[in-house]
C-alpha cells in the first residue's frame, strides 16, 4: 500500500500526461531531484491508454509526494489534467509541467524564494528550449528575463503579452481560486488565455532570470506525435487558435485593460499569424482556402494600428491574403525575414511602388502594398534587395550540377548589360566560388547559368556532416552583395556519392529544396567509408598539426 505524506507541502506540481510512459519517469524524476524537498507531485493523467497508468503507479509508489490522479474519460487537451489537480492540490503555491519536459533542479526554490520576498500573485522565470535532434540549449525570449522586477500593471510593460506560457511560474492557489482562473476546456492553446487572464488579474507578480522550466523540442517529430504548436498543418489548430483569440479579445472588452486590445493584435499577428505565413508556401490551394476563410473574419476585427507596427514584408502578406489573391500571398510569403525583393514592382503616376503587376484599387490595399519605405532603388548597394530563383536544375556527370538562375531587381539597381556573378559556397572550412554571368532580359530581369562541381569543394581531410544554402554574390562599383538562392519546392531530391579532388573522405551529398520558409536551395553532406571512420574521430579531438599530417598520410594509405 501507498504511504502519503502528513506535513503540508509548500508547492504543489502537477505532471499533466497522456500516452507518455516513456518520458514521465524523466519528468517526475526532475521534481524529485528539486532543492527545495517539502513539495507535492501530482500526476494528472489524461485518461492514458499506453502504460502510463502502470508507470505511474509505480513512480507513486516510490515516493510519499507523488499522487496519481486519473480522469475517467481523455478530454483531448492540457486544460482538464491541470484543473482537475489544482481541485486536489494541497500546498498554497502551484506549478505546472508537461511530460514531456523537465524541471531545472533549483526551479522550486528560486520562485519560491521570489514569493517570500514580496507578496506577490505570481512568480515567473525562464525558459530555456533543448532541441532533441541537436542538443543545443537556449533561453526562450531571454530580453523579457534580462531584469528582476515586479511588475503590478501589465499596461506597463505589454511586450510580456509575447509570452504566452503558464509552465514557467509559481502560482498562489488564493489567486487561482479568489478569481476562479481556470485553464479553457474543449480547446487548445489554453496557455495563451489562461496567461493573458493572470497578467490581468494580478495585482503584482514578480519576474526573476533565473531558469526555471526546461522545454524539450522536436521539430521534426512524426505528425501524429508533434506538439500542438507543431501541428499547424491541421485546419483545426488554426480554429482553435482563432477561437482561443476571440476569447481572449471578449474577456479583454470585459476588464479593466481594454487598452491592451492593440497591442495584444500585434503580439497576434507578429506571433501567432506568422507562423502560419511561414509555412503558406508549402500548402495546397485547398489548404490555403480554407485557413484564409477562418482567418479573413478575425482579421478584419484586429486594430489599424497592429498593422502599422508590423515590417512591410509581413503587412504585403497580410493584405494579399485578405484581398483573397492566395497565390500571390504565397509567393511573398517567401519572402518574410530574408530580404528578398518581390518579382515585380508597379508605380502609379505619382511614382509610388507596389507589390505585384498592376496598381491596387482600395485605399487599404495601396496602403498595404506601397513599398516605398523598402527604398529598393536607393538603399546602400550591400544591402539591396534583390531576388534570385532557380528555374532549371540538370545532375550532370559525376557529381557536377548545372543550375539556370533568375535574377529579379525591381529596383533597377544594376546597370544595363551583363553583370558578374558568383555562387557561394562554404562546406568546409574554405569558401568555394563559382563565378557565372547573368545576362539581361528585360529591364529589371537577368538570367544565367552556373556549373556546380561538387567534387572540387574545399572540404577538411576529415570531412564535413551538415548543410549549407548556396548564395548568389554580386558585385557593382567595389562594394559586394549576397543574397539567398530560392529552389522550387517541388524538384526532387538528389543524392550522390562524392570523391574529392583534395583528398577528403567521400561524402554522400544531397541536393533538395529547404523544407520550410524561405524554401531555398539545400545540399547537405555525410561522410561515408573507412576514412571517415577513421580519421574523422581523430582529427575532431585533436587539431594538431602532426595529427592532421599523420591523419592525411594515413587517409591516403587507406584510400
Amino acid at each position: 500500500m501507498t504511504t502519503t505524506s502528513t506535513s503540508t507541502p509548500d508547492v504543489t506540481v502537477t505532471v499533466i500526461v497522456f500516452n507518455d510512459a516513456e518520458r514521465l519517469p524523466r519528468a517526475v524524476e526532475s521534481l524529485r531531484a528539486q532543492t527545495h524537498a517539502n513539495i507535492e507531485i501530482i500526476i494528472s493523467d489524461d485518461h492514458s491508454t499506453d502504460d502510463t497508468p502502470t508507470v505511474a503507479r509505480r513512480l507513486e509508489a516510490q515516493d510519499a509526494r507523488i499522487r496519481y490522479l486519473r480522469l475517467p474519460e481523455n478530454s483531448g487537451g492540457c486544460s482538464a489534467p491541470r484543473n482537475r489537480a489544482i481541485e486536489i492540490a494541497r500546498a498554497p503555491y502551484l506549478m505546472f509541467l508537461d511530460s514531456d519536459d523537465e524541471l531545472p533542479a533549483n526551479a522550486v526554490e528560486v520562485l519560491l524564494a521570489a514569493h517570500r520576498e514580496r507578496e506577490v500573485d505570481f512568480t515567473m522565470g525562464t525558459c530555456q528550449r533543448l532541441r532533441v535532434d541537436t542538443g543545443r540549449r537556449t533561453t526562450w525570449m531571454p530580453h523579457l528575463f534580462a531584469e528582476r522586477r515586479t511588475v503590478e500593471n501589465i499596461e506597463s510593460e505589454p511586450d510580456l503579452l509575447f509570452w504566452p506560457l503558464s509552465t514557467n511560474r509559481m502560482y498562489t492557489a488564493d489567486f487561482l481560486n479568489r478569481h476562479n482562473l481556470r485553464f479553457p476546456e474543449g480547446v487548445h492553446y489554453e496557455d495563451q488565455l489562461f496567461s493573458i487572464q493572470s497578467y490581468c488579474l494580478a495585482k503584482a507578480f514578480t519576474i526573476i532570470p533565473d531558469p526555471v522550466y526546461l522545454w524539450y523540442i522536436e521539430p521534426f517529430a512524426d505528425a501524429d506525435t508533434a506538439t500542438i504548436s507543431n501541428q499547424r498543418h491541421k485546419i483545426s489548430n488554426v480554429e482553435d487558435r482563432i477561437r482561443v483569440h476571440r476569447m481572449i479579445d471578449d474577456f479583454l472588452a470585459g476588464s479593466e485593460h481594454a487598452g491592451l486590445r492593440e497591442d495584444k493584435d500585434f503580439k497576434f499577428l507578429k506571433h501567432d499569424f506568422s507562423l502560419y505565413a511561414g509555412d503558406l508556401p508549402y500548402r495546397d490551394e485547398e489548404w490555403i482556402r480554407s485557413f484564409a476563410e477562418i482567418m479573413n473574419p478575425y482579421l478584419e476585427t484586429l486594430a489599424d494600428g497592429a498593422y502599422t507596427r508590423l515590417p512591410r514584408p509581413e503587412r504585403i502578406v497580410l493584405e494579399l491574403l485578405r484581398d483573397g489573391r492566395l497565390a500571390d500571398a504565397q509567393l511573398a510569403a517567401r519572402d518574410l525575414g530574408n530580404g528578398v525583393a518581390p518579382r515585380q514592382v508597379t508605380a502609379d503616376a505619382s511614382g509610388v511602388p507596389y507589390w505585384g503587376a498592376e496598381v491596387p484599387s482600395s485605399d487599404r490595399a495601396r496602403r498595404e502594398l506601397d513599398l516605398s519605405d523598402l527604398e529598393l532603388d536607393t538603399r546602400p548597394f550591400p544591402s539591396a534587395q534583390f531576388r534570385h530563383e532557380i528555374t532549371g536544375l540538370e545532375r550532370g556527370k559525376g557529381a557536377t550540377l548545372t543550375l539556370s538562375i533568375r535574377t529579379y531587381d525591381p529596383g533597377l539597381r544594376l546597370p544595363v548589360g551583363p553583370q558578374r556573378a558568383s555562387l557561394l559556397l562554404s562546406p568546409g572550412n574554405k569558401r568555394m566560388t563559382v563565378p557565372f554571368r547573368l545576362d539581361p532580359v528585360s529591364p529589371g530581369l537577368f538570367e544565367g547559368t552556373v556549373r556546380l562541381d561538387l567534387s572540387a569543394a574545399p572540404l577538411p581531410l576529415q570531412g564535413f556532416e551538415g548543410l549549407r544554402h548556396p548564395q548568389i554574390r554580386l558585385q557593382q562599383q567595389g562594394l559586394a552583395h549576397s543574397g539567398i538562392l530560392l529552389a522550387p519546392l517541388d524538384f526532387p531530391t538528389m543524392t550522390a556519392r562524392v570523391d574529392y579532388r583534395s583528398g577528403a573522405t567521400p561524402h554522400d551529398v544531397t541536393i533538395e529544396p529547404e523544407g520550410r520558409n524561405p524554401g531555398r536551395l539545400q545540399i547537405r553532406w555525410r561522410p561515408v567509408g573507412v576514412t571517415a571512420k577513421v580519421i574523422r574521430p581523430v582529427v575532431q579531438k585533436v587539431d594538431r598539426p602532426k595529427i592532421r599530417k599523420a591523419a592525411k598520410l594515413l587517409s591516403s594509405v587507406l584510400r
